[in-house]
């Protein structure tokens, strides 16, 4: 039986086809064949009948189009990308994990399509998302384990890096529906800073919090691919951010005690390699309040979630899931004084943490991605809580595999930097990445 896991470089993989080693026609059409071998147990992509014939098609007219000489090639060309099917990329449908009409729910291509297609990357196919990216799970499984959750509602797209289908894919984040994914199927996944990938073209969830990232098997991964997707990409230099000038700080707390028992084992276990590594940690009291965060948060959410769909929920409401449709009626209750405190709460909250970084001497925030592996449970996709606050404050955050569960499952660290910072969290992110291999907390597959 074919194995349901596979890493793929996405660094390698670009490096090969610009150089002329890899031909795009070759590189689509191996896309295809792992597709066509493992996708229909995992279940990551948007079935598509003519993904084949499209795709060879795209990779041919990629190669007579493209620049001859190797040096000239963009950084994606040739690549396969997965692309979140709640972003609207053109000749392909957008039905956004849901049973609404799919020409109801049509539109321009999105920014971040444009900007793979420039770098010349080719669009392998949807990937599948809980309904319109709220909670109601799409039909995706866990690579790792079948009858495991593979997180939401990026599911799809960290699902098929995970299986090796593409070396790249594209998600959104909310609260949580980047990073966790990550963590249950064992890969990177990014969610840069609110706003840094523009997100005109993508079905909306809640306006003030709907981020766009990115899923690949390494920081280098992530790294190139947010060096073209990003707004005003600066780059962070070529050398790693040396552990001893780093300060990694843990948010102690009621937002911490989110995590479960072994979660929190693992953590520890990873910060004493950091530190091992020569990492500064240090404990910081933060988010006493936490109960009323997740509450501003939520007001706010669920009035957005409710605002966005007010025509379509009028028109198709039977056609909802059940999940959807609680969150909207919530949403329905939610008054525009209510959520305007909620904004205001909001701020404060974000210039409070900010402060409490500064006073702290922090670089980075450090905690668990997830609050556990993977439920063996795919009525649902996992608790979002541990995104949380870093999703509230629209900064910048990261999950890195950082070894296993008793089960066998994987495990994330979640890495959060400032506002704005995404490139020297990606830095800072390539000396954790290998200071947790070398410790032995990453797994290999």
């Amino acid at each position: 039986m074919e194995t349901l896991l596979r890493y793929r470089s996405l660094v390698r993989e670009a490096e090969a086809l610009r150089s002329g080693a890899d031909d795009p026609v070759a590189a689509a059409l191996r896309t295809c064949d792992r597709i066509d071998a493992v996708d229909a147990r995992v279940r990551a992509f948007v079935p598509e009948p003519e993904r084949r014939t499209r795709l060879a098609a795209a990779a041919r007219e990629r190669a007579a189009a493209g620049p001859r000489e190797a040096g000239d090639r963009p950084p994606l060309y040739g690549i396969p990308v997965g692309i979140k099917d709640i972003v609207h990329a053109d000749g392909l449908p957008t039905r956004a994990g849901s049973a609404l009409p799919p020409e109801v729910l049509g539109g321009a291509q999105a920014t971040v399509v444009d900007r793979l297609l420039a770098a010349g990357a080719l669009i392998a196919g949807k990937t599948v998302t809980a309904e319109f990216a709220v909670t109601a799970p799409g039909p995706t499984r866990n690579p790792h384990h079948l009858a495991h959750t593979p997180g939401g509602s990026s599911s799809g797209s960290a699902a098929a890096v995970a299986a090796g289908m593409v070396p790249l894919a594209i998600g959104t984040q909310t609260v949580g529906s980047m990073i966790r994914p990550a963590a249950y199927c064992g890969v990177v996944g990014f969610k840069p800073t609110y706003g840094r990938i523009p997100a005109d073209g993508v079905i909306p969830n809640a306006v003030s919090f709907d981020t766009l990232g990115c899923y690949a098997g390494d920081v280098a991964g992530v790294t190139l691919a947010a060096s073209v997707l990003c707004d005003a990409w600066q780059g962070a230099g070529e050398q790693v951010l040396e552990a001893g000038r780093l300060v990694l700080g843990i948010p102690v707390g009621p937002y911490l005690e989110r995590a479960d028992a072994e979660a929190l084992r693992a953590f520890e276990e990873q910060c004493e390699l950091l530190r091992s590594a020569g990492y500064t940690v240090r404990e910081v009291p933060v988010m006493g309040d936490f109960e009323r965060i997740v509450e501003q948060l939520f007001t706010m959410n669920r009035y957005e979630v409710a605002r966005a769909h007010a025509e379509w929920f009028g028109r198709f409401g039977d056609r909802y899931r059940e999940e959807t449709v609680a969150a909207i009626r919530q949403g329905h209750t939610i008054g525009d004084a209510d959520y305007e405190a909620a904004r205001i709460r909001r701020a404060a909250f974000r210039d409070r943490l900010a402060e409490d970084a500064a006073a702290a001497g922090i670089g980075l925030w450090t905690a668990p991605a997830a609050t556990g592996p993977a439920p063996g449970d795919l009525t649902h996709t996992g608790k979002s809580v541990m995104c949380l606050p870093w999703s509230n404050a629209g900064l910048p955050s990261l999950s890195l595999p950082a070894g296993r569960a008793a089960n066998g499952l994987p495990l994330g660290l979640q890495v959060v930097g400032a506002q704005g910072a995404d490139e020297q969290l990606l830095q800072a992110a390539a000396g954790l990445e290998s200071a947790l291999a070398k410790g032995g907390a990453r797994a290999h597959r």
